[in-house]
């Protein structure tokens, strides 16, 4: 390896967190979860400097944990680039980007509720220390229960726990596998045949094409070199987005009924290019006549793409704005003010909900086991969290994030909500690195998650749910 690619390896790692350095080690074919989280970043130098690594291999690595800036920043190239490159073949396992595929749409109660099915399974003390999907699959590797061509356990978990939207993704590659695999070795590790083209412009002056086959030493289970024989089809179709070449962006309702974090949420959308609306310490039959009011509006014609936050106290599934008691507002009625009949500007177009509430007795949900009520006539790309009453979207082009807590949190003086925080900052980091909406909100799940893990005795719940027919970039 030559000392500018040991350069740029380091310089990339120190850009990662320790997520992205395990998602990364992964990829390559090796994922210590006993020793890594010590020191993330040294452990992945060190797995990038044992394998044959060029800087289009390093490049295709960045590219799939989707850090643009990086492939802006430091290998001097763009994401349409490497898809280009990515189209002669790919340097990485299909079966293992689909497992770092699934731990990305995995959230905080879907990962509690596979580590309960999988209790008798794997060591109790390997799943006290589960952290992501991706510690799961490894762990299920080494008992010999997961492979590429082993994967109907893991296909029966996933549709245990409702998210029949992944099982989905993981039969459809076991059949494209069984119909290109015509007896050569399975794609469960490495690969190690790989053709590879220049950069444009790249810095380490590399030949314009070569191919060539290597291996992999101390990280892969076969020596031998084997044939991609089923590609990934994610890079071979066009990304399919919703437009948003407005000016502003959309409109954003903001009614903030507890006073605290509703200035934030509005300097974080404007920054977002949005017509922010702002409302504070509304009665729920005030929070309704705004709700309407807005749903309305004109504008909406002209705009592509709507959103509403509301900052409430509530009892269950309502919310209560500033009233103390009441049956209150509740979260279908709200969806529905919005709906192509109700709102017939946005018909198309993408309508996003985040919703903080406090629940005035501490909120109780179902952990996303098997048996919370019939969810069958409502399959999405998002996760089914708790009670059918928290589940919201009937209508195509819904984005809906509900997290409540308890209401005691806001007798804490200059209390801050650990959802809204992560929100804040994750949206502006995915207009930053142009990163759709779904994955904008794995990061918040990982933050509500890992605060969850700190301080059991105050835990955030987080419902997420979205009919989105495209994907949505708010950058």
């Amino acid at each position: 390896m030559s000392g500018q690619l040991h350069h740029t390896i380091c310089q990339i790692t120190d850009e990662l967190s320790t997520d992205e350095c395990k998602r990364i080690s992964y990829l390559c074919g090796t994922l210590d979860t006993d020793t890594f989280s010590a020191d993330p970043r040294g452990m992945l130098q060190s797995v990038l400097c044992q394998i044959r690594m060029d800087n289009v291999f390093l490049t295709k690595l960045i590219l799939n944990i989707k850090r643009y800036d990086l492939l802006r920043d430091v290998l001097g190239t763009n994401k349409s680039t490497v898809e280009e490159m990515l189209k002669l073949g790919h340097a990485v396992s299909e079966y293992r980007l689909l497992m770092d595929d699934v731990s990305e749409d995995m959230d905080t109660e879907d990962l509690k509720s596979l580590t309960f099915l999988l209790r008798d399974t794997l060591p109790k003390h390997k799943l006290e220390n589960v952290q992501s999907f991706l510690d799961i699959v490894v762990e299920l590797e080494k008992l010999d229960q997961l492979s590429s061509e082993k994967m109907d356990m893991i296909e029966h978990c996933l549709r245990s726990i409702h998210r029949v939207d992944l099982a989905n993704k993981i039969s459809r590659y076991q059949q494209r596998v069984l119909m290109a695999n015509h007896g050569t070795s399975p794609p469960d590790r490495l690969q190690l045949g790989r053709c590879r083209k220049a950069l444009v412009n790249n810095p380490f002056g590399m030949s314009s094409v070569s191919c060539n086959v290597w291996q992999v030493p101390k990280l892969c289970d076969k020596k031998t070199a084997v044939k991609e024989e089923a590609r990934s089809s994610c890079f071979q179709q066009q990304e399919e987005v919703y437009s948003m070449q407005s000016d502003p962006r959309g409109v954003c309702l903001i009614i903030d009924c507890v006073g605290i974090e509703g200035d934030q949420l509005a300097k974080t959308f404007k920054g977002l290019h949005f017509h922010v609306i702002m409302h504070k310490l509304l009665s729920v039959r005030d929070m309704l006549s705004t709700l309407t009011e807005v749903a309305r509006q004109r504008e909406h014609y002209k705009t592509c793409v709507f959103v509403c936050c509301i900052i409430s106290r509530s009892h269950s599934s309502d919310l209560l704005a500033t009233d103390s008691h009441g049956p209150g507002l509740n979260l279908d009625t709200i969806r529905h003010l919005f709906t192509p009949n109700s709102c017939p500007g946005l018909a198309g177009k993408p309508k996003l909900f985040f919703i903080q509430s406090y629940d005035v007795s501490e909120p109780q949900g179902c952990a996303g086991y098997m048996g919370c009520g019939d969810q069958e006539d409502l399959e999405t790309d998002g996760p089914v969290h708790f009670c059918r009453m928290r589940t919201v979207p009937a209508d195509a082009d819904v984005f809906w994030s509900h997290c409540w807590t308890g209401g005691k949190k806001l007798e804490i003086p200059n209390h801050q909500s650990v959802y809204l925080q992560a929100l804040r900052s994750s949206l502006t980091e995915g207009q930053r690195r142009r990163t759709h909406l779904v994955d904008v909100h794995m990061v918040v799940n990982r933050a509500v998650y890992e605060h969850n893990n700190k301080s059991s005795d105050s835990s955030y719940y987080l419902n997420l749910r979205h009919t989105l027919r495209k994907n949505v970039y708010l950058s």
